[in-house]
């Protein structure tokens, strides 16, 4: 990602368009939804649980070989499946002995999808 010296223009007077203003308040969702919807932002925000939803596209896993394949210890994949499954992004299912963890549903690949086709912009 690029970053690059951004200057933003400002307005010249303050002038409040109430119109906007009652449209943005109307449709703004509860402070509680904007806290809950920021604090999801942040699990995204560590590249080790991105790298798990990745593998987990690909496939239903246990940490085994989620360890093996990120080249990670399983207690450190463990801690990292216990936010994503705490934010309700990845499921577990046991079989036999084994844990075997997917995607929770078809909206976490979908926001990993936004978000890379938004990175990978010209």
């Amino acid at each position: 990602m690029k970053h690059e010296h951004i200057t933003l223009d400002c307005c010249d007077s303050i002038e409040v368009h109430q119109e906007l203003l009652n449209i943005v308040n109307e449709k703004l969702p509860p402070e509680e939804v904007l806290y809950d919807l920021a604090e999801l932002f942040k699990v995204f925000g560590d590249s080790t649980r991105i790298r798990i939803l990745f593998v987990l596209f690909e496939a239903e896993v246990c940490v085994c070989d989620l360890a093996a394949a990120l080249n990670m210890t399983q207690s450190a994949v463990s801690h990292q499946l216990r936010i994503l499954k705490q934010n309700k992004l990845v499921r577990s299912r046991r079989e036999g002995k084994s844990v075997f963890y997917s995607l929770a549903d078809a909206h976490v690949r979908a926001i990993i999808n936004q978000g890379l086709e938004h990175v990978e912009e010209e």
